[in-house]
């Protein structure tokens, strides 16, 4: 064979063999998305819909106008896929702007400025998610279900405590009056906008998995570690009723299928994605107990990302690796002159 004429191509993580290129990868992310968002809409009207436009669109365009500017071609699914996260980590009635500032920070901050796709540590959505939660009773404005929430203006609408709230506080007498364990699995609940329905979310997931997108370790070590020591360390009278209240409450489903998963910022050996997910169960329970937020499985996966590389380079090397510096983009950096 002749080597001189090998063309070589390069390009950044996630390296996985799935058959599918990078856009049917991201396709297959939104299709497992949308049985969740339609439930959103159903629960809480059209306003989750528009939430994933404004937010889908502003991910691509921040990523565009980047990507042009450093004389790259547009942008490409994995941002619709971040804006689409980000709505679905948010309230139903937050405010567009917070939305767009979300995406900024998402886009712009936490993944170009670290190289783009493959490159950044953390999990763009999950972070942005993390910043916006400052503007405090924005994003924690749980509305009711089946409220009617006005696309434009001021938002004038019933609100209720989420079960993760009532589980904090120990209610479970006000959790069972508000809602039953059916109710919270099928997502009649306050909450975020794509947390609402696990068993969407875990169907959305389990469709992943069957087309190998994502690996069923992560989420499989993830859930199971979580329903382990919320089982153990029930503070209700009923360790199975606590636990499967702490398993379907919350966004620990779309975490655990599509944030902890995600191949960018997760290990690759089969080993590392097992303990990843355990760590990330762990730290879901041990923040949803004593974090000052009664969710935790956001914070548990950012946790986890920190440590997602030096744990595969551990399992792989035998040596843990230090990871190098952020390159920040070429029209950042001074040129250098001959």
């Amino acid at each position: 064979m002749n080597y001189k004429n090998l063309t070589l191509a390069g390009s950044s993580a996630p390296h996985i063999r799935t058959g599918y290129g990078m856009g049917q990868m991201m396709s297959a992310v939104i299709v497992a998305l949308l049985p969740a968002l339609g439930f959103a809409v159903y629960n809480f009207g059209p306003r989750p819909a528009v939430n994933a436009l404004v937010s889908a669109a502003g991910c691509y365009a921040f990523e565009t106008i980047f990507r042009l500017l450093r004389r790259q071609g547009p942008g490409d699914l994995s941002a619709v896929v971040t804006g689409l996260l980000l709505a679905l980590l948010c309230p139903p009635a937050v405010p567009y702007q917070l939305l767009l500032l979300g995406d900024f920070i998402a886009i712009i901050i936490v993944k170009q400025l670290f190289g783009g796709l493959g490159q950044n540590i953390l999990n763009p959505a999950l972070t942005a998610r993390t910043v916006l939660l400052l503007w405090g009773g924005e994003m924690r404005a749980w509305t009711a279900p089946h409220a009617s929430l006005p696309l434009w203006g001021a938002v004038d609408a019933a609100l209720q405590p989420t079960p993760l709230e009532l589980l904090r506080a120990n209610d479970m007498a006000g959790l069972r009056e508000l809602y039953s364990i059916p109710e919270v699995l099928v997502g009649l609940t306050s909450g975020e906008a794509g947390e609402v329905s696990a068993l969407l979310l875990m169907l959305g997931g389990l469709f992943l998995i069957v087309r190998g997108v994502i690996s069923w370790r992560i989420p499989a070590s993830m859930l199971g570690t979580a329903a382990a020591l919320t089982f153990v360390f029930s503070w209700g009278n009923g360790r199975t009723e606590w636990m499967l209240y702490q398993l379907f409450s919350g966004s620990l489903m779309l975490a655990a299928f599509f944030l902890a998963a995600d191949p960018v910022t997760s290990p690759i050996s089969p080993a590392g994605q097992l303990l990843y997910g355990a760590g990330c169960g762990f730290f879901t329970a041990l923040l949803r107990y004593y974090g000052p937020w009664p969710e935790g499985a956001g914070f548990a996966v950012l946790l986890m990302n920190a440590a997602g590389r030096p744990l595969d380079s551990f399992l792989l090397t035998g040596r843990v690796e230090k990871p190098a510096p952020p390159r920040l983009p070429e029209i950042f950096r001074r040129k250098k002159r001959e």
